[in-house]
């Protein structure tokens, strides 16, 4: 009976063992880092339904021998091929152990282990960006440094990071001339020993010596350097910048002047109102502002009829010298010489001056002398009336029947 105990589990060990061997291990088991980026990659060509567990202890707990180490799970039951380690801030100056293993049907594979110190181990970016600035003759090269998984510079992790710069001449695409280069840990380099007016190609790569850890190089940044401007080429530009100004200036100028202008005459006019006017046709005896008419006040509106005459007509009479008489006894002669004027309003509305006087004298019968009667003549006629018509020929002149009196109209 114990024998065959014994027979029975010797089969199921041997089982166990042979189902054991049939699930292999993951295969090439490897990080896959850049700066704290950490990602253990692993090969599987046996069955896809296969899933995988993933775990991660600190090295020196595994030599404490009292006490049962504790794995930390960061994949389980995953189909895929690697497991992101980023976000288990491992210690960058720490060393772990990280293991992975199959799981298939309730079957387990061995576990496959591997050591992993991010400080040694894990690969340094290039830097996150490379600027190229001109200045003169030189070119001032921006960098800034590669960064962790949480936007922090790696220099915080690694203390002797430095930069590589390489630079040459010659655009992009061109045959490569005159490379040169420098270290600098500083993340403002100026590139020294340049030429002006030249194409220059700048690359960068970070470093670190203590592991010999170095970056690929960042994108390929081409510049053309600055020099010294020719006096022609100044002249110009500022020929060409006083050209717009004046072209720009000088019309924006002009039309602000005739706005200006404008206003000021409309709203102050250079010849003011007489007192006595705005004294009636503004709002208050010290307001410069007219008083509107208001359409509805018609008491304000004083409209009169104006007739237009096509031509103005000259009416002259020369009356013969011995139509004049001498003035009555005891009233002496106009001392002007002129013709009295009949009515002071008719004068003024039409302009026409009687000879009543002269005729009432001949009525009378009282005659002159040749010589008075032609001193008379030419003292009682203006000159410039007489002569009026010639200057103006375009006048008419009609005689005035004797028996309705003499008129003269002036015009």
């Amino acid at each position: 009976m114990f024998t065959a105990n014994i027979a029975v589990l010797f089969v199921w060990f041997l089982q166990n063992n042979a189902e054991g061997a049939e699930l292999t291990p993951p295969q090439n088991v490897h990080m896959v880092t850049l700066n704290t980026n950490y990602t253990l990659s692993w090969d599987w060509n046996q069955d896809p339904a296969a899933t995988f567990t993933t775990q991660y202890i600190a090295e020196h707990k595994l030599r404490n021998r009292a006490k049962k180490p504790k794995w930390s799970v960061v994949c389980q039951n995953s189909t895929r091929r690697s497991c992101d380690l980023t976000h288990s801030n491992l210690l960058y100056l720490g060393i772990f152990v990280i293991r992975v293993r199959a799981d298939l049907d309730g079957r387990h594979s061995d576990w496959v282990e591997t050591v992993f110190c991010p400080d040694e181990h894990a690969d340094v970016g290039p830097p996150s960006k490379v600027e190229l600035l001109a200045a003169g003759s030189v070119l001032d090269v921006i960098i800034s440094d590669p960064l962790t998984h949480n936007n922090v510079s790696m220099k915080e992790k690694l203390s002797g990071l430095y930069y590589h710069i390489v630079y040459r001449e010659g655009p992009v695409g061109a045959p490569a001339s005159g490379v040169q280069s420098l270290n600098s840990s500083s993340n403002l380099v100026t590139l020294p020993r340049l030429k002006g007016w030249t194409w220059y190609c700048v690359r960068v790569q970070s470093r670190a010596d203590f592991y010999k850890k170095s970056s690929s190089f960042s994108p390929l940044l081409c510049m053309q350097t600055e020099g010294v401007i020719p006096w022609w080429q100044i002249f110009l530009y500022f020929l060409a910048s006083l050209i717009g100004c004046f072209v720009i200036a000088m019309p924006a100028i002009y039309g602000f002047y005739r706005v200006y202008r404008m206003v000021k005459t409309t709203f102050y006019p250079p010849n003011q109102l007489p007192p006595h006017f705005k004294k009636y046709f503004c709002d208050s005896p010290g307001s410069d502002v007219p008083r509107l008419l208001h359409p509805d006040l018609e008491s304000e509106l004083l409209c009169d009829k104006v007739t237009l005459s096509p031509e103005a007509v000259l009416q002259i009479h020369n009356p013969p010298l011995e139509a004049l008489v001498a003035p009555p006894s005891g009233q002496a002669p106009d001392s002007s010489g002129r013709h009295s004027r009949q009515d002071s309003s008719s004068s003024r509305d039409s302009g026409i001056y009687s000879n009543g006087g002269i005729f009432s004298h001949q009525q009378q019968g009282v005659d002159l002398s040749s010589v008075e009667a032609e001193t008379f003549w030419q003292s009682t006629f203006d000159p410039d009336q007489l002569t009026l018509q010639d200057m103006t020929p375009g006048l008419k002149a009609h005689p005035v029947i004797p028996d309705e009196g003499i008129v003269d109209v002036s015009v």
